[in-house]
């Protein structure tokens, strides 16, 4: 599954346009490497990403088939590590 679809399914990014836009700007990383939209991912992969106000890490559990509904969304993936970032005044 590419990247930026497991992105959208899973609900980390609202549409798959951000998300293609996330990681050409390279917010979105896997495995610790920039990673381009269209990659393709499995399970047990680590993705983390850049937001503006926190730094979140998770690991894919498995991929969705289809719709997913926003329960089953939450059980692609687990969270490894969310950090809040101070925002930055200059």
């Amino acid at each position: 599954m590419r990247l930026d679809l497991f992105l959208t399914k899973s609900r980390l990014i609202k549409r798959r346009t951000l998300a293609k836009a996330a990681c050409e700007k390279g917010i979105v990383r896997v495995d610790g490497q920039r990673a381009k939209a269209g990659r393709e991912i499995l399970p047990g992969q680590r993705i983390s990403i850049d937001f503006t106000s926190r730094l979140l890490e998770v690991e894919i559990l498995r991929l969705p088939r289809g719709n997913v509904s926003k329960r089953e969304a939450r059980e692609l993936y687990a969270v490894l590590r969310e950090t809040r970032k101070e925002p930055e005044l200059f």
